[in-house]
């Protein structure tokens, strides 16, 4: 079995890839050939909350786990296995795993529902999503132009010399959420807001939305008259989003999930709807299994990175 650090999975794991990754993980959904189950968590009395996700696809199938804390921040890892043996392939540290696979499902999803051509870009959010969020939307189109708005203005201004450095495009720090999504041709939404962070009435009426902060029944950032707009809405999953995406949950009634506006990635075909589209981005468990063994795939081309005992050595000493 293999062992990967985050830096291994982040040199393996180019985003232009993974967003193709996603393109065939979707399709392989709609064939039949993969599955993923929905987010469980259990809550300890310390605070404490195990998250866990698994899916298959293809010669492989695997779960994530992963500790989160309040006060004491996250802790990721996957563990991959061969679907046809059952055994035991690869365990990867999976916080970049699951920050690259999460913006490559955003990128996938503003191929097909962005309008086609240069865009605008709006960012709400300057934290580590947000980055992944914007590297994949340029995988995809070419950007005129780039803004970015979050509270902290310090943040946002790292934020915005940080990408322009890193992929070669000029993104401009403002000073208001509404300005950043003004006349954007795509909006991102990458925060930890229990409350929406923009209004409906600054949002364009062919504007692609990607919505990724929020996976809890509780929070939302997208106000329900913004929803209600949306000429289609699509979720990474339905069944999951009726678990956790406040987005949809606090701003529907039980009778609206069967809208046929409402679809899931997996069904989306054909040509751009015309209105304000949504993508609602909870991350899936066969989204991690794709990324996954596409980084164990790559590993053992290059000769396996960390085999036998020297894995067993790396593990004891995180300990």
């Amino acid at each position: 079995m293999l062992y990967f650090t985050e830096d291994d999975v982040r040199r393996l794991l180019p985003m232009t890839v993974c967003v193709g990754l996603m393109r065939d993980t979707f399709l392989a959904l709609r064939a039949g050939t993969a599955q993923s189950q929905p987010r469980r968590r259990l809550v300890t009395p310390q605070g404490s909350v195990l998250h866990a996700m698994a899916g298959s696809t293809g010669n492989y199938f695997g779960t994530k786990i992963y500790g989160t804390h309040v006060k004491h921040g996250a802790h990721f890892f996957f563990h991959l296995f061969d679907a046809n043996t059952a055994k035991p392939l690869a365990l990867m540290e999976a916080n970049w795993l699951g920050q690259i696979r999460t913006g490559a499902a955003s990128g996938y999803a503003t191929d097909l529902l962005a309008k086609p051509g240069e865009v605008s870009v709006g960012i709400i959010g300057s934290g580590f999503q947000a980055r992944s969020q914007l590297e994949a939307t340029l995988a995809v189109r070419k950007a005129k132009s780039v803004r970015v708005y979050s509270r902290s203005a310090e943040k946002r201004e790292r934020f915005a010399a940080e990408t322009s450095s890193a992929f070669g495009v000029e993104v401009r720090a403002v000073a208001s959420a509404e300005e950043a999504v003004s006349e954007a041709d795509v909006v991102v939404t990458a925060t930890w807001s229990k409350d929406p962070v923009l209004e409906a009435g600054w949002v364009g009426d062919q504007t692609h939305i990607n919505a990724m902060g929020s996976n809890q029944a509780d929070r939302r950032e997208l106000p329900k008259e913004l929803v209600d707009r949306a000429s289609l809405i699509v979720a990474d999953s339905i069944e999951q989003a009726k678990i956790e995406s406040g987005d949809l949950i606090l701003a529907w009634s039980p009778g609206d999930w069967n809208h046929p506006r409402l679809r899931n990635l997996q069904d989306v075909v054909g040509p751009r709807p015309a209105g304000i589209t949504i993508f609602k981005s909870n991350g899936l468990g066969v989204e991690d299994v794709a990324a996954a063994a596409y980084v164990y795939e790559q590993a053992l081309k290059e000769k396996p990175v960390i085999p036998g005992q020297q894995a067993a050595d790396r593990y004891r000493a995180m300990r």
